[in-house]
């Protein structure tokens, strides 16, 4: 999943990473998906962070990027435009 974010009131690329860095980690620790800055690396206001899962079931799978994408939703320093999700099978 790609999570598309506009930031607050930023003036600096170290004041953004101060923001994201607590939002990826929190990812990281409340979820079983890795996570990482993934897109916007030279905007103040705009991120992109990618959300990725390995798992047996696909149920599973939507249900840690759900919950993924509300924690990072309900952040009042954020405000979340988009979320585009893509599943893959070995199938693929």
């Amino acid at each position: 999943m790609e999570l598309d974010l506009l930031l607050g009131d930023i003036r600096s690329l170290k004041e953004k990473r101060s923001v994201l860095r607590p939002i990826i980690a929190e990812l990281s620790r409340r979820t079983e998906a890795a996570a990482a800055e993934v897109g916007e690396h030279d905007l103040h206001r705009r991120a992109g962070i990618g959300v990725s899962i390995v798992a047996a079931e696909s149920s599973h799978v939507r249900d840690v990027l759900d919950h993924a994408e509300r924690l990072v939703a309900e952040r009042p320093e954020v405000t979340l435009l988009s979320a585009r999700r893509g599943l893959h099978s070995s199938d693929d």
